[in-house]
C-alpha cells in the first residue's frame, strides 16, 4: 500500500522487523506516520506567522514479561534498531500488563477531503483568513486574532497478531478570537469552525457570519451585567453541554483515570449517575473533528454509549486497562506516534432529546441561560466542577432577557447530572484539542440545549 503524497511503506519490511524481535516478545507492534502541517497567525489584520512542516517516524512498542518497552525513531532505516531498543528495555523490567483480545483487521482508509489541504496555496489560505479577519472588525472591537491549521498524512499500523492498517488523514480548523473594550471593561468573543476534512471546510463556511459572530458577542458583553449569585434553573447552550460533557464526564470516564483512584465513577458501572433524560455518547467514527477509524492500537472504533437513560453503562479503555478491567476495548487509546497511546475521547457528546428551545425556556419563571465556555477546571476524584460561560442572560417569565458577563458555573458532576429535566432536539458538535499527560488530541464535543432544574450561579473571576 502505498500513499499518493509520494511516501510509501513496505509491509513486508515491518513485517521482518516485527518477525526478528516476535520470538523473544509476547506481543509487539509498529506505527509509522507520514504528515504534513501548516499553521498560519493573524494579528489585528497582519500575518504574524507562516509555518510548514513535514513529520516522518515511526515507533515500536513491545510486550514482554508484562512490562512495555518503547522506541522512536524519525529515521524509518532505523527502524530494526529501535525494535531492538525496545524489546532491551522491556526486558529489563517486570510488570503486570495483559492486553484484552480484540479483532486482527486488515484495511486501507482513504481520507475524506474533498480538496486536500496541500493542494490549496498559501495565499489561498491567507485570503479566507482576512476574509473571516475583516467581517470581525466592528466598532468597538480593538483587537483580533485567526489562527488557522491544517493537517494531512497517512498512519500505518501492524502488530505481531495480523493486524494491518493504513489510515490516511485529513483534518482543518480556524479560530478567531475578537476583543472589545470601553470605559475599562474588555470582554471578549471566540468562535471555531473545522472538521476531519478537507479545506472544503472552510471555503464552503460563511466566513463573514465566522468573523461578526464573535465580534458582537464581544461587544454584546461590554453592555452586560454581572450576575447573581445564588442556585438557579439554568440553560446550557450546545456548545457549554458539550464542554460539560467532556471536562466533568468524559474525563471521569476514562479507564486509566479510574485504575487510579482519580475518578467520582469508580465502583458505579450500572449505577444512576444521572436521569433518564442523559444519554452520553463517546463515537470515534462519526463525522466530526475528533474522527478517526482505529485507534493507536488498531482497534476499531463506533459509537461507544458511556451512559444510557442516566445509568453508566460503559467506560473510555485501551487493550491493557480493559484487560485489568474485563471490559471490552473501546478504541480510545491515541497518541502521536512518537509516544506511548493513553485513553483519550473522541467525539462525545449529550444525545438530543425532543424538546424546541421555546418548549425548554416556556415554563421556566427565573432562570439563567449560558451559551459557550471560557474554560474551566474538573476535578474527577471529587467529582466537582466549575466552568465560565462566554456569554448569559437573564430568563424572566419564559423570554430571554438581559445580558449577563463573566457569569461561573460550578457544583458536582452527578448532582448536576440527576438534575437534568429537559433535553433539547437541536444539536451541535465544537472543534477543540484535549491535553492529558503532556499529549494533545483533536477532539469534538457537543450535544443539544440542556435544562437543569438547579445549579450554581455566581461571578467568574
Amino acid at each position: 500500500m502505498a500513499y499518493e503524497t509520494g511516501y510509501s511503506i513496505d509491509f513486508d519490511s515491518i513485517e521482518k522487523i516485527i518477525k526478528s524481535v516476535n520470538a523473544e516478545a509476547d506481543y509487539v507492534d509498529i506505527r509509522v506516520n507520514e504528515s504534513s502541517n501548516n499553521i498560519i497567525v493573524m494579528k489585528d489584520g497582519k500575518v504574524q506567522e507562516v509555518r510548514s512542516g513535514n513529520d516522518l517516524g515511526g515507533s515500536v512498542r513491545i510486550l514482554k514479561n508484562g512490562a512495555w518497552g518503547f522506541s522512536f525513531t524519525n529515521q524509518l532505516r532505523e527502524l530494526e534498531t529501535a525494535a531492538q531498543s525496545a524489546l532491551k528495555l522491556a526486558k529489563m523490567l517486570e510488570s503486570d500488563v495483559k492486553l484484552a483480545s480484540v479483532d486482527v483487521k486488515q484495511d486501507q482508509v482513504k481520507s475524506k477531503a474533498k480538496i486536500r489541504p496541500s493542494d490549496v496555496t498559501v495565499d489561498e489560505k491567507k485570503e479566507v483568513i482576512t476574509e473571516a479577519e475583516n467581517a470581525a472588525r466592528l466598532d468597538g472591537i480593538v483587537s483580533t486574532t485567526v489562527n488557522y491549521v491544517d493537517q494531512e498524512g497517512v498512519n500505518t499500523f501492524i502488530n505481531s497478531e495480523g493486524t494491518q492498517l493504513q489510515v490516511e488523514d485529513s483534518r482543518v480548523a480556524m479560530f478567531l478570537n475578537a476583543v472589545a473594550a470601553s470605559e475599562g471593561v474588555i470582554q471578549f468573543g471566540h468562535k471555531s469552525i473545522g472538521g476531519a476534512k478537507g479545506f472544503e471546510v472552510i471555503r464552503d463556511a460563511d466566513l463573514e457570519k465566522f468573523g461578526r459572530s464573535p465580534a458582537e458577542k464581544a461587544l454584546r458583553l461590554l453592555k452586560a451585567e454581572l450576575p447573581p449569585s445564588g442556585r438557579f434553573p439554568v440553560i446550557m447552550d450546545p456548545d457549554l453541554t458539550g464542554v460539560f460533557i467532556h471536562e466533568a464526564l468524559g474525563h471521569a470516564a476514562e479507564a486509566d483515570l479510574i485504575l487510579q483512584n482519580d475518578s467520582i465513577l469508580k465502583g458505579k458501572m450500572g449505577s444512576t449517575i444521572g436521569s433518564s433524560n442523559v444519554t452520553i455518547i463517546d463515537d470515534a467514527s462519526m463525522d466530526a473533528f475528533g474522527y478517526y477509524p482505529y485507534d493507536s492500537e488498531g482497534v476499531k472504533t463506533g459509537e461507544n454509549i458511556l451512559v444510557k437513560n442516566g445509568v453508566l453503562n460503559s467506560l473510555l479503555s485501551s487493550r491493557e486497562n480493559a484487560s485489568k478491567l474485563s471490559v471490552k476495548p473501546s478504541g480510545n487509546a491515541r497518541s502521536a506516534v512518537d509516544d506511548q497511546p493513553i485513553v483519550r475521547m473522541s467525539n462525545t457528546y449529550l444525545k438530543p432529546g425532543d424538546l424546541s428551545f421555546e418548549e425548554i425556556i416556556e415554563d421556566m419563571s427565573d432562570g439563567i441561560y449560558l451559551r459557550g465556555s471560557r474554560g474551566g477546571q474538573v476535578d474527577t476524584g471529587k467529582g466537582v466542577f466549575q466552568f465560565n460561560a462566554a456569554e448569559s442572560f437573564l430568563i424572566r417569565n419564559g423570554e430571554v432577557t438581559d445580558p449577563l458577563r463573566d457569569v461561573s458555573l460550578s457544583g458536582n458532576i452527578l448532582e448536576m447530572l440527576l438534575k437534568v429535566d429537559g433535553v433539547g432536539s437541536d444539536f451541535r458538535m465544537g472543534v477543540g484539542f484535549c491535553g492529558k499527560g503532556g499529549q494533545t488530541v483533536p477532539v469534538g464535543d457537543g450535544g443539544p440545549h440542556v435544562r437543569v432544574t438547579e445549579a450554581t450561579v455566581g461571578g467568574a473571576t
